[in-house]
């Protein structure tokens, strides 16, 4: 999954160049994996919206919607994110079918055992740190977490939570294989900057 590499996230609420611009950025930034979550647009909004990001990432990125199984059906996106409150993983491959990408947020290693069983293709583990974007996200499990979940699950992790530049190389090197951050990214004004910053971070780490 190391093509993963930098994992992008949407989010209108934070978004100071709207969505389909901070897309283009993050693709022009060479992105490889592009989550559209959207909590608060009516879902006919939603599916225009995911439709034109669909079209953005076409065979430059693989696009994954966050929650809404109808959306991520009706555009034909890659595949779908699920949180633990969140439709059943097990229903969600059903209804996406086997081909398609799941991924599911876990916090703990029980949770990352049971993504496996559900025929999860990547976990993403959060928070690692505290986090101001998603207010019920929980306590923060740590980096330490993170060896923990490694050491039981053959799964592609994702650490989301907190992640900022100064704590990417630990993330990292504790077994992520991918890292996200939403705030410190659309909280700028420049989001291809933003994300170039930490993919030159990640390149470093792989390098070493």
């Amino acid at each position: 999954m190391k093509y993963f590499d930098f994992y992008f996230i949407t989010d209108s609420r934070l978004s100071r160049n709207g969505v389909l611009e901070d897309v283009k950025s993050a693709l022009r930034a060479g992105c490889k994996i592009i989550q559209y979550r959207e909590k608060e647009k009516p879902v006919r909004k939603m599916i225009e919206e995911a439709q034109a990001i669909k079209e953005l990432c076409s065979d430059k990125a693989i696009f994954l919607v966050n929650d809404n199984v109808d959306v991520a059906l009706a555009v034909d996106s890659d595949g779908i994110h699920v949180g633990q409150e969140d439709i059943p993983l097990g229903l969600a491959r059903k209804l996406l079918g086997k081909d398609k990408i799941i991924g599911v947020t876990v916090h703990n290693v029980p949770e990352a055992l049971q993504a496996v069983n559900f025929t999860a293709d990547y976990i993403a583990l959060s928070p690692i740190f505290y986090s101001s974007t998603k207010k019920n996200a929980g306590i923060p499990c740590g980096v330490e977490m993170i060896r923990k979940v490694k050491e039981v699950v053959d799964l592609p992790i994702v650490a989301i939570g907190g992640i900022g530049k100064e704590n990417v190389e630990q993330t990292l090197q504790s077994g992520a294989d991918s890292i996200a951050c939403i705030s410190s990214i659309l909280n700028s004004d420049d989001v291809y900057q933003k994300i170039m910053e930490f993919r030159g971070i990640i390149k470093r780490c792989e390098n070493e």
